[in-house]
């Protein structure tokens, strides 16, 4: 399999960044056409073992590390993607399939029969892996996007904040289901790239004093348990 690895910038930011950042990316890029007045909300079920894998191979910072979540928008489950990013040498690969909602709620029900016979490789190795590693439904992740298009470089600019946990509830697609601020969760930016950051872009991003950090959205909704 042909993997393409992306250069990934994460940035904790106040809201004054935010209000500058945002103005300049305006006059310079274009916003995502999927965004419904600029943002869209995202709801993910990551996956995690007894030995909370995921999260340990990121607190760690260890080179070469994956995790798998379940993802859909805007709080509708007609398009939802199993996702599994990967993470070597600080760059990132992201791989989707999708899923129906049915599908979904018999992953979060540990209805799995269904899917080694899956005509979709991802769906076969979340299998594999709930089997071998133990993988399992472990938190919810909510959070509000602002996301930016600059086509040259196919460079991606995002806004996160209003950051929510699930704590112990894993029915992502239950609408009822109660989610919390994850603790004092920053805004983050995130810039992503190909093989060149077009400096336009990198001038626009730019926050003086501070610098790219390793935030993970998913261990700061871990911070509960």
């Amino acid at each position: 399999m042909d993997v393409r690895y992306r250069h990934e910038w994460k940035h904790e930011i106040s809201y004054t960044d935010l209000l500058c950042i945002r103005q300049r990316l305006r006059a310079v890029a274009e916003s995502d056409p999927h965004a419904v007045d600029g943002r869209y909300f995202i709801r993910s079920l990551y996956f995690d073992n007894a030995d909370d894998k995921a999260l340990r191979e990121k607190i760690d910072g260890l080179n070469r590390r994956e995790k798998f979540r379940i993802r859909y928008y805007n709080g509708d489950p007609s398009v939802i993607h199993l996702e599994k990013k990967c993470k070597l040498n600080g760059l990132g690969a992201k791989f989707s399939a999708p899923l129906s909602a049915a599908e979904a709620q018999k992953i979060v029900d540990s209805e799995l029969d269904w899917m080694p016979e899956s005509d979709r490789p991802l769906v076969q190795e979340l299998y594999s892996k709930m089997r071998s590693q133990g993988l399992r439904p472990k938190t919810i992740v909510d959070y509000t996007r602002e996301p930016f298009i600059y086509r040259p470089g196919n460079v991606r600019v995002t806004f996160d904040y209003d950051i929510r946990t699930g704590l112990d509830c894993t029915d992502f697609l239950d609408p009822d289901c109660v989610t919390v601020p994850a603790g004092d969760a920053p805004i983050l930016l995130e810039v992503k790239w190909d093989e060149f950051l077009p400096s336009i872009i990198r001038d626009a991003v730019q926050t003086p004093g501070r610098h790219a950090a390793a935030f993970s959205k998913y261990a700061q909704c871990r911070i509960y348990g």
